[in-house]
């Protein structure tokens, strides 16, 4: 099974169901398993034996996924990690930083650390799902993710292309910095940024193998990003 170090571009296919996982090798480089939509998430990874890489990742329902248990959650995450095919587990910025008041920061710090010593990597993720902040807090916040987890995502809202140039910018600020982060701009108006902003240091993409399985908006799919990706680099 091959390990993601995110020291180049990774482009991972977005899915509630590790059956799909065979349509997405060609384009994929991983797999991005969302157990809050999954049905018996555990046992689908339990059965899972595809060639892909797996990023788990059980978002909570305060930062725009279904899972609504906080502890559950939490130890549904750490169930996965142990599993030979994760090589990252997504963990909310809020959670590991104390910001957000529903979760459990001090579970989910235990879990960062169980994860790094089973060498897994941390993907500290933030999401704006109303707005996008200026360049100046686009970079505080992934200089804040960067700092909690192995890799900073920041997935914000764009309004116009302003939104997405703000991106762009604080994404070519943050590798300059030397910070790993992945970083997009959601909706129709930052929907170009999934392609683009790998160009300027975003180190990981997301795109459904299948269309109508979208998990964010103005996502391409899975096959026209990675098209679109290479043909910038």
């Amino acid at each position: 099974m091959p390990t993601l170090d995110f020291d180049s571009f990774v482009l991972a296919a977005a899915t509630d169901n590790l059956e799909a996982e065979p349509a997405a090798r060609e384009d994929a480089d991983a797999v991005e398993f969302r157990l809050d939509l999954a049905t018996d998430p555990l046992d689908q990874l339990a059965a899972y034996d595809g060639e892909l890489p797996l990023i788990v990742t059980n978002r909570a329902t305060w930062e725009g996924g279904e899972a609504d248990d906080e502890i559950r959650r939490l130890d549904t995450l750490e169930a996965a990690v142990d599993h030979e095919a994760v090589t990252a587990v997504d963990i909310e910025c809020g959670a590991l930083d104390g910001s957000i008041a529903a979760a459990d920061t001090n579970r989910a710090r235990q879990l960062r650390e169980t994860a790094r010593d089973a060498g897994i990597v941390v993907i500290a993720s933030v999401h704006d799902f109303e707005s996008t902040p200026s360049v100046d807090g686009l970079t505080e916040l992934l200089k804040t993710a960067s700092d909690e987890g192995d890799v900073g995502k920041l997935a914000v809202t764009a309004a116009d292309r302003s939104d997405a140039l703000a991106v762009l910018s604080a994404t070519h600020r943050a590798a300059e910095a030397g910070w790993t982060v992945a970083t997009m701009a959601m909706g129709a108006a930052g929907q170009h940024t999934r392609a683009v902003a790998p160009v300027y240091g975003s180190a990981i993409g997301y795109a459904p193998v299948d269309p109508e399985g979208a998990t964010a908006p103005g996502q391409y799919d899975l096959a026209t990003l990675r098209r679109l990706v290479d043909e910038l680099q």
